[in-house]
């Protein structure tokens, strides 16, 4: 099984690494040192991975904030020397929590509980209900682009637009700029205001206040102008246009 290790400590990934690959049932394919790594490798390697092990306090901020950059599907092991984290550790995939300095009796018994986990979804053994909490979640702040390599912070108030072209995401900004990121239209769609952004059809999610105007289209369909110029007609789907027109006048 394949592990991917995110620790800003060289030592200790080294040491992570060894106990890990003690059993041979897994194999560390890779050892990252930052949130900005961590996204662009899971971006494209996602699927390719079994288990990671995160630090949690990282050189440029908490692994947490992975998570709001990608939708990170495998199982996490926190490893870190804070024991404050736990409960958002739970809430971000995490299976056990391990505090530093690490142990190998630790590490070797969350990798049984990691297998345990895996042999009862492969029996369809039933695993314990994840109630949701009635707390309110935030919506995204800000969004993560790359201009070649450098990693640009983008504030959601800033993004006229999301779009989806060629199985890529592009954000617009209100200055004309168009940058790809490295998350899925329907995750966007989730952590961002449903009362300031409205998905007008399958490729496109338009901010309140980037609306002109908008007029009637072929086949019932209505096609709005916004303040930026973009490649494409912003085309609401026809069975999204009674939806839009009550959204607008919220």
């Amino acid at each position: 099984m394949n592990v991917l290790i995110v620790e800003d400590e060289s030592h200790t990934a080294l040491l992570l690494q060894e106990i890990i690959e003690h059993d041979s049932d897994f194999i560390v394919v890779e050892k990252l040192e930052s949130v900005i790594e961590s996204v662009q490798y899971l971006s494209k390697h996602q699927k390719n991975l079994d288990l990671l092990f995160f630090d949690i306090q990282l050189a440029d901020g908490h692994s947490f904030e992975i998570f709001k950059h990608i939708d990170v599907i495998a199982p996490v092991i926190f490893c870190t020397a804070y024991d404050e984290y736990a409960m958002n550790a739970i809430k971000n995939n995490g299976i056990d929590y391990i505090l530093k300095p690490i142990k190998e009796k630790e590490i070797h018994d969350a990798l049984n509980k990691y297998k345990k986990l895996i042999a009862n979804l492969q029996s369809s053994i039933p695993l314990p209900i994840n109630f949701e909490t009635k707390e309110s979640k935030p919506y995204q702040q800000n969004f993560l682009t790359q201009n070649r390599e450098k990693t640009i912070i983008i504030k959601t108030e800033d993004i006229a637009l999301f779009s989806l072209q060629n199985e890529t995401v592009y954000l617009h900004t209100f200055e004309n700029k168009k940058c790809p990121i490295f998350k899925k239209l329907d995750y966007i769609e989730s952590v961002c205001d449903p009362n300031q952004f409205f998905r007008i059809n399958r490729q496109m999610l338009v901010y309140r206040k980037a609306v002109v105007s908008f007029e009637p289209y072929f086949n019932r369909k209505i096609m709005i102008k916004l303040q930026i110029n973009t490649d494409e007609k912003v085309i609401v789907s026809r069975l999204k246009v009674s939806k839009f027109k009550e959204w607008l006048k919220q």
